[in-house]
């Protein structure tokens, strides 16, 4: 999580660096906000992003009122050491303004997968009724997993035939109901790529 370069505070006369917050899948950037060690050292800690508000003159946690928190993937300081970049997971519209972004921008990606896994996370942390991703949920780690083994036999059976667009369908069902069990299990696609991608690596 800590970056191997440490932010250096004492650049500023006031203590405090500017922090980039950029989207974890989309990578949108989400916001700016200033940190001092404090706040620096807490997000780090806790995973969340934390600020040091200028206006109230102390900490304040992205999402401590709204509810809509960013979630800590990685930090990343530049080369000078007095700016920080984050990527982040969050948990709703980013800006008071009930935008996205604070840049007043819809949070999406060309990669409809990328979009995708953002609306079953959205769905995971706020359930709605009569949602079928809410239902799923609320079966269990079990059934999720059943109903994956039964998707990817349903793919099987309709491979062996000629009718492509319900190959596809099936296939579509079977990514889908994947999604929902990595969001059970608490990882995501990038997850999964990173571990083909080091296989890859590992070949080479």
């Amino acid at each position: 999580m800590k970056p191997e370069l440490k932010p250096n505070f004492m650049k500023s006369s006031d203590h405090l660096i500017p922090a980039i917050i950029q989207d974890a899948s989309t990578k949108n950037v989400l916001m700016l906000g200033y940190m001092n060690e404090e706040a620096y050292e807490q997000t780090v800690a806790q995973k969340r992003v934390t600020f040091y508000s200028r206006s109230k003159r102390r900490l304040w946690t992205k999402g401590e009122t709204s509810g809509s928190f960013l979630d800590v993937v990685s930090v990343k300081v530049d080369c000078d050491v007095d700016a920080i970049l984050i990527n982040a997971n969050p948990h709703g519209p980013v800006c008071h303004t009930g935008s996205d972004t604070c840049f007043n921008e819809e949070n999406t990606s060309d990669n409809f997968l990328d979009t995708l896994e953002q609306i079953i996370a959205f769905r995971k942390r706020t359930p709605k009724e009569g949602s079928y991703t809410t239902s799923l949920f609320n079966m269990g780690i079990n059934k999720i997993a059943q109903k994956v083994g039964e998707e990817a036999v349903e793919l099987i059976i309709e491979a062996k035939d000629t009718n492509n667009e319900l190959f596809l369908g099936e296939a579509a069902d079977l990514l889908f109901h994947f999604l929902i069990l990595l969001q059970t299990k608490g990882n995501g696609l990038q997850d999964v790529l990173a571990v083909l991608k080091r296989r890859h690596e590992n070949q080479q």
